[in-house]
């Protein structure tokens, strides 16, 4: 049975900034998914700690004073996550996320601020076991033109995205565009544990791309993050 047949667990958070070492949290999803039953979605609303951006508040609604008035203390909510994250890899399911580099570097940045135990710390030998939708479809898909947002992989995919830009909308739109690009590449996702060897050596690979790019065409000096999945630590998600 391929992985995308069972459970899996669906995780996106919302920010504060694009440079996952610096933004904080404002809301996170995780969603335990599983075809034909009902999915069992938990989310949080956090208080950052700092002003909001007016410019992340206009992508996913959530200002400084929403924050401020309905959010609880991250310190109280990070460590209940993480858990999730880690639980279900100690079931050996998959955690689904949209450019996962980027969203746990978010946590584990997080998780350190906070004085409190990482990814790393709270997984020991347990192997991190990741589907990232945008990294298997920029490789499988590659001259496909056009953004590769979740909003584009869903319209690509056939896959209903309400309410975009709130995790727990995001995190269940990102779990089914996993089941249709699992279906429609089996040869290729269909071994949970060899994909993650594949989805190391795709992200590797457009990195090096997208690095060359950006040193040609924008800043010499500019670098980005290759490392996957044990520590993801891109300088700033690309989009």
């Amino acid at each position: 049975m391929s992985w995308h047949e069972g459970p899996i667990l669906a995780f996106d958070t919302e920010t504060t900034s694009r440079r996952p070492r610096e933004a904080r949290i404002v809301q996170a999803a995780v969603a335990r998914c599983e075809p034909h039953r009902d999915n069992d979605v938990r989310t949080w609303l956090l208080d950052p700690g700092v002003e909001v951006p007016e410019e992340a508040a206009a992508i996913h609604g959530i200002t400084t004073e929403v924050a401020r008035r309905d959010g609880e203390q991250p310190a109280a909510a990070l460590g209940v996550i993480a858990d999730a994250l880690v639980a279900a890899w100690r079931e050996g399911l998959p955690t689904v996320v949209m450019n996962a580099p980027y969203d746990l570097t978010v946590l584990d940045a997080e998780l350190v601020r906070h004085g409190l135990a990482d990814l790393d710390a709270r997984r020991g030998t347990v192997p991190m076991l990741l589907v990232d939708p945008l990294v298997i479809d920029r490789h499988l898909d590659r001259y496909r033109k056009g953004k590769k947002r979740l909003e584009d992989l869903c319209r690509v995919y056939g896959v209903a995205l309400d309410d975009a830009h709130t995790a727990d909308a995001d995190a269940l739109a990102t779990a089914r565009v996993a089941w249709r690009l699992a279906e429609r590449y089996p040869d290729e996702l269909g071994d949970l544990v060899a994909l993650q060897e594949r989805q190391a050596q795709w992200h590797r690979a457009w990195a090096e791309d997208f690095e060359a790019y950006l040193r040609e065409h924008v800043d010499p000096t500019a670098e980005i993050g290759r490392s996957w999945p044990r520590h993801p630590r891109p300088d700033e998600d690309p989009g």
